[in-house]
């Protein structure tokens, strides 16, 4: 296909409302400036998905006063220029002010600079991501391909757009590990060569720690991981295994919470206070982590017996009250003085099956004097 038939497909992609309000920003900014849809949404639509995700280069005029033009509630970050869209579905979208990067201190956030559409481009970090779409009011959308990045999608490559791109900013690293896992990309020799610079840069690069946590929080967190294994940094998120075999419950056809994802990586870990900390977890991971490696009883697809199985999978259910009942134990407080001579016997590991719990139980049961 041609560039301008490619842009064609990539308009095309879009939501017809989005379509509709697109066209009505760039005519809000018509003649001079000039206004693009970049990034990821492009990316997504040229491989045939429908972007939902919108991000928006503005060159030539003050984003903050095409933002308010548009009569949509908008919160406007000064600091790059930036205004972030509340859209009638209620989804959002970022108008970016054209700009270049630098950055003085390597891992620290980048220093904005006046640009053009063309260096907002070339600043992105791999070359699939730096495709943009722009918009004209009395012309077709063009595709914008400044750096090669059809190419890299076409052949599904990731790759920097300079030497050191990754040593500015570690958190590329995680982040096309989830591009890889999530659309089955391939890691280019030029990236390959800069893991090394990614981990050197790792501790002080706070942002890679957010990208771990969205890591966890991808379709199939376990591929993303295996991409970071693969190419040279198992290290930065531990428990690959234990996301791999979460993958597998997924595929096939078990719904498993991020939140699982994140405590079992929790369990891998040598320090796992520390990493909750550092990820910025909170304290719920930890949680059903407890919770999942105690004797508690819980349903079969709640979070904690899915983590149980996985960490534990010698563990079996233990019996519940309804079971205790079912055994001719009358409802009331003998119930609970049943639940809890089991109970020591699980601590004590003189049980290790419901079946071998039945039996104790009527044991207990026959030992009990009679009322």
């Amino acid at each position: 296909m041609t560039l301008p038939d490619l842009g064609a497909q990539v308009w095309a992609q879009l939501q017809p409302a989005d379509r509709q309000w697109l066209t009505r920003l760039c005519a809000l900014a018509h003649p001079a400036p000039r206004v693009a849809l970049v990034g990821g949404a492009v990316r997504d639509a040229l491989l045939g998905q429908t972007p939902l995700d919108l991000d928006i280069v503005v060159d030539g005029a003050p984003v903050r006063a095409l933002a308010e033009a548009t009569g949509w509630p908008l919160t406007f970050h000064p600091a790059f220029q930036n205004a972030t869209l509340t859209l009638p579905d209620g989804r959002t979208a970022d108008l970016v002010q054209a700009r270049r990067e630098s950055y003085p201190v390597p891992g620290a956030n980048p220093h904005p600079l006046p640009g053009t559409l063309e260096d907002d481009l070339r600043r992105r970090d791999f070359g699939l991501n730096a495709l943009g779409l722009l918009i004209r009011p009395e012309a077709p959308p063009a595709l914008l391909d400044e750096v090669g990045g059809l190419e890299d999608l076409q052949s599904r490559h990731l790759r920097p757009l300079h030497e050191l791109s990754l040593h500015e900013d570690a958190s590329r690293l995680v982040r096309g590990a989830r591009l890889a896992g999530r659309l089955t990309l391939h890691a280019s020799p030029a990236l390959l060569a800069q893991v090394p610079q990614a981990l050197a840069m790792a501790p002080r690069t706070p942002r890679l720690w957010a990208e771990l946590k969205l890591l966890l929080q991808e379709p199939r967190p376990g591929r993303a991981a295996r991409c970071l294994s693969d190419w040279g940094a198992p290290g930065l998120l531990p428990g690959l295994a234990l996301l791999e075999a979460l993958d597998a419950q997924q595929e096939d056809g078990t719904p498993v919470p991020w939140m699982v994802y994140a405590a079992a990586a929790l369990a891998a870990a040598e320090e796992p206070v520390a990493l909750a900390a550092r990820l910025g977890l909170g304290d719920r991971p930890g949680a059903l982590l407890e919770r999942a490696l105690s004797d508690r009883p819980f349903a079969p697809a709640s979070p904690e017996r899915q983590l149980r199985q996985l960490l534990r999978p010698e563990a079996y259910a233990p019996l519940t009250g309804r079971d205790v009942v079912a055994l001719g134990v009358p409802p009331g407080r003998g119930v609970g003085e049943a639940l809890a001579h089991l109970l020591a016997l699980r601590q004590a590991g003189q049980v290790r099956s419901a079946q071998e719990e039945r039996e104790a139980l009527q044991t207990y049961l026959a030992s009990r004097p009679h009322p």
